[in-house]
């Protein structure tokens, strides 16, 4: 008769992260220089700039 190992305890369930999600620009901007984004019935426009920076405008 041969002994089955027992399986490892489960570890318990981790803390809810309280760091901000975290999006790389490239997944948005999808190559573009600009894109609209939609929120609450409002329109706001995500531009790069000249200097590579964002800029977010209603």
């Amino acid at each position: 008769m041969t002994d089955t190992p027992k399986p490892a305890p489960l570890a318990p369930p981790a803390e809810p992260s309280t760091l901000p999600a975290r999006v790389d620009s490239g997944q948005i901007l999808r190559g573009a220089s600009t894109v609209e984004i939609e929120h609450a019935g409002q329109r706001y426009l995500l531009r790069v700039t000249r200097e590579n920076k964002l800029i977010l405008t209603k």
